[in-house]
């Protein structure tokens, strides 16, 4: 690769098929100068090139506010820039949930766009059981941060499937039967 720098106010020419670029690798204005740096085949890079984004990129940060359904379990859940600090129902995430699985299935949004500590969380949830309370405050924190920034938050999210709401719900119970399709012991005679 050649770095040759001319100074012209004209744009470039290239000649004819077969020759390379012609001679004029940067452009010179009142303000900048750009340099180009031909290649073997007589492509023109830049050495200025946007960055590259970064995993760890400074995301929006702002308060947001959703809910969260699963089964019969609702969560009403809260963000705010902070440090990570999860209250709900005025417990601590570790004492709420004891099992680090349901730990785990709360904090995949935030994972999943790579923020972990970046928020605060406080929810109130009421009803259902403990794996129905963990996957309604997943659904609601996973709303709050598609709230925060739409551009940004939603692809990743719907992609990991975290906007989805399960609507898998116990069945009824039916006439006739025990349960919802569990029936009375048959009897011959």
């Amino acid at each position: 690769m050649t770095g040759d720098t001319v100074t012209s106010q004209t744009p470039q020419t290239q000649q004819s098929e077969g020759n390379p670029v012609a001679d004029n690798d940067t452009t010179t204005t009142d303000t900048e100068t750009e340099v180009f740096a031909t290649d073997e085949q007589g492509v023109a890079y830049t050495s200025e090139s946007s960055p590259a984004e970064d995993p760890a990129r400074p995301a929006t940060i702002a308060p947001a506010a959703a809910t969260g359904r699963r089964k019969e379990a609702v969560a009403r859940v809260r963000i705010m820039p902070g440090t990570g600090v999860w209250t709900i129902n005025g417990r601590k995430l570790d004492s709420y949930f004891p099992n680090k699985l349901h730990q785990q299935v709360v904090n995949e949004p935030f994972a999943a766009l790579h923020l972990d500590g970046r928020f605060d969380v406080i929810a109130r949830i009421h009803g259902g059981g403990i794996t129905g309370q963990a996957g309604a405050l997943r659904l609601g924190v996973a709303r709050c941060l598609n709230a925060i920034d739409v551009d940004a938050n939603r692809p990743t999210l719907k992609k990991a499937g975290l906007l989805t709401r399960d609507a898998r719900v116990i069945e009824r119970k039916k006439a006739g039967l025990k349960k919802a399709r569990k029936a009375p012991q048959y009897s011959k005679r």
